[in-house]
């Protein structure tokens, strides 16, 4: 199964691939977690110590420039387009019981997007993860697709789009849902977060029309707690968890 988890920032897009990425551990299968949001940490999340130790894979220049044959300082040379990664899952990733988490970081770009080594790299990457690994993988993204192409797109089981009751939320929602057709990415789902009662609830579904939810995860302090204690959701008592379980059994 292949997952990819996108959103808004803070909507709590990371505390749900952490959820899905140690339940699938729990059920004693092999998962590939793929941190592709430079601006969260699904290591801490996922309660891995010393998370922000993790070096990205985007400030990895010497692998950079060794794999995609780039001359280190120059801009607008030649690089190859196909470079070698099928060794570096397994090379650079941390191990955590059945998990190994890889963390790619982010790219610098220009006005119109990047075509560089960096970009390069790591969206070859993602491809052969989703593509070539037998594990489970679970992209945690940014609000956005930028590393899926059209070939992974479509080896992606699921797109899950995190939404809270919030106009800016699900215009964001509307936007990754846009960028997902134009690559042929037709797998997508919604979950409600932070949901307060029934009445969020239906006002995501008022403003969401033709959209499956796969489920609501209740707003909860727990959350709250664990995020300012430094500890994985998955280790509270947070409602959270059962909601997200039941959406396991539905993926």
């Amino acid at each position: 199964m292949k997952i990819a988890v996108s959103g808004k920032g803070g909507v709590g897009k990371t505390t749900l691939s952490a959820l899905l990425i140690r339940m699938f551990n729990e059920q004693g299968r092999r998962v590939l977690a793929i941190d592709a949001d430079p601006d969260a940490n699904l290591a801490a999340a996922l309660g891995i110590d010393d998370a922000d130790k993790i070096t990205p894979i985007s400030e990895m220049k010497s692998l950079i420039f060794e794999r995609t044959e780039a001359k280190p300082g120059s801009i607008g040379g030649f690089f190859k387009l196909n470079p070698k990664v099928d060794d570096l899952p397994d090379a650079l990733s941390v191990r955590f019981g059945n998990i190994k988490l890889i963390r790619l970081g982010g790219i610098k770009k220009g006005g119109s997007g990047c075509i560089c080594p960096e970009s390069t790299l790591l969206k070859v990457l993602v491809s052969h993860m989703v593509l070539a690994r037998d594990e489970v993988v679970v992209l945690d993204m940014e609000a956005g697709i930028e590393h899926l192409g059209r070939a992974t797109a479509q080896a992606v089981d699921r797109l899950i789009v995190v939404v809270e009751p919030g106009r800016r939320s699900i215009d964001t929602a509307f936007h990754i849902d846009k960028l997902a057709s134009e690559i042929g990415l037709k797998n997508i789902v919604l979950v409600g977060n932070k949901i307060r009662g029934k009445k969020d609830g239906d006002f995501l579904k008022t403003y969401l029309p033709g959209y499956r939810f796969l489920g609501f995860i209740p707003y909860d302090e727990a959350l709250i707690e664990a995020d300012l204690n430094n500890t994985s959701p998955f280790d509270t008592d947070a409602a959270a968890k059962t909601a997200v379980k039941e959406m396991v059994s539905r993926l």
